[in-house]
């Protein structure tokens, strides 16, 4: 089973920054892919980011693009990726999740964070 354990979500007045943090550990495969996720009041989830254990596939949103920059590292037992959050506005507001997929890769990720809520006041 894995874990995955969020922090650094909160509030900040737009033009600000956060830098989200979500580490997993458990039975964890060398492969992976990590992804965050946004959900807003009365909106549908919207994938934010994503990028593969080796750095590559770096996607992005284009609400996001230039501003949130997604990234990650492993330690012995864990790994982590971050979501850099610069230049936020109020529509940047929502529930943040991060996601972690191993394979056999799918269209859906196998593990979710318990959420977190990022508030951008205007």
């Amino acid at each position: 089973q894995v874990q995955l354990v969020e922090s650094g979500g909160g509030s900040v007045q737009a033009g600000g920054s956060l830098k989200l943090s979500c580490v997993a550990s458990g039975r964890l495969f060398n492969m992976y892919r990590w992804g965050w996720f946004r959900q807003a009041p009365g909106k549908e989830r919207e994938a934010v980011a994503a990028i593969n254990w080796n750095g590559d596939n770096e996607s992005y949103a284009t609400s996001v693009k230039g501003r949130f920059t997604i990234s990650g590292d492993n330690a012995q037992n864990t790994v982590t990726t971050y979501l850099q959050m610069n230049s936020l506005k109020p529509e940047d507001t929502a529930v943040y999740y991060c996601a972690l997929d191993m394979p056999p890769f799918g269209f859906n990720y196998d593990y979710w964070g318990q959420g977190m809520q990022v508030t951008v006041s205007s």
